[in-house]
């Protein structure tokens, strides 16, 4: 079984990100869950390579790949907050619409 995390991170620190994966990951992981990649920090993904690409709604490209990752799931872990960013709300829909299961963060 496999999960990913949907996850604020407007206005977070790189720490507070880090943080909250770790404790998803780990609520994850003792559920059973084997856990996909939806952080995109390779080069592929830096501003400047998407620029170069052409990537007009940067936001909107780490959305695209990150359906496209959920396609990979079972399940999708919903982070405290997610109600209030934009793409986690359309993570949410897609996750809803397709009949993962939802868990969402205590």
């Amino acid at each position: 079984m496999k999960a990913m995390l949907s996850q604020p991170m407007a206005g977070k620190s790189k720490e507070e990100i880090k943080a909250t994966r770790e404790k998803a990951i780990a609520v994850l992981e003792e559920k059973g869950y084997e856990i996909v990649n939806t952080l995109f920090t390779d080069e592929w993904y830096s501003r400047k390579s998407m620029k170069e690409r052409g990537v007009v709604q940067i936001p909107l490209c780490f959305l695209a790949k990150s359906l496209e990752n959920m396609s990979l799931c079972h399940a999708a872990y919903f982070c405290k907050g997610w109600e209030e960013a934009r793409g986690c709300r359309i993570e949410h829909e897609a996750a809803t619409a397709y009949g993962l299961d939802i868990i969402y963060e205590e």
